[in-house]
């Protein structure tokens, strides 16, 4: 294992989208118990403080391609189509469109029915999004209007959050 292979090289997994969660859990596992800190105790505390950055660096690689969203985003990065989510946020005109129609739906709605009605709709979404994102990246490998389709996609996490939110304080 080299420190700087990319999360897909480190657990020895395609470099595509479309991921097995199972041989990433798997993997994982396998990965942190070669490089457990408490492996290394006759070794040293360098060995054990090498063992520890290893842990941190599976734990963070198993995180990202885990996460739809973060393991397309890294997968557009490695591709030279970085996201810039904070600096670009331009959207299609028709999305920008449906983000205010359901902010506004969320805003007025005031029964149970009325926010899971946006919480399937935005689920919907959301499943779409992700097939579109296998698509371009895994199929088309165009990953700048990847790079695209995950800034949708934040703002669709985002949105689902804010609905999640909502549905809480109404089912208190």
């Amino acid at each position: 294992m080299k420190l700087d292979s990319d999360d897909f090289e480190l657990f020895g997994v395609p470099r595509q989208f479309e991921q097995d969660s199972a041989v990433l859990d798997a993997r994982w596992r396998t990965l942190l118990s070669e490089s457990h800190p408490d492996r290394f105790v006759s070794e040293g505390a360098q060995a054990q403080r090498l063992a520890m950055q290893w842990s941190v660096r599976i734990n963070e690689a198993h995180r990202r391609l885990k996460d739809p969203l973060a393991r397309a985003a890294y997968l557009c990065e490695l591709h030279g189509a970085p996201i810039h989510a904070e600096d670009n946020t331009a959207m299609p005109g028709n999305f920008l469109i449906q983000q205010m129609e359901w902010r506004e739906s969320l805003d007025e709605a005031s029964t149970l029915a009325e926010v899971e009605a946006l919480e399937s709709a935005v689920a919907a979404l959301r499943i779409n999004v992700l097939g579109e994102l296998r698509r371009l990246i895994d199929d088309q490998h165009d990953h700048a209007v990847a790079a695209q389709q995950v800034r949708a996609l934040m703002f669709v996490e985002r949105f689902a959050s804010d609905v999640d939110h909502r549905l809480e304080a109404l089912e208190q």
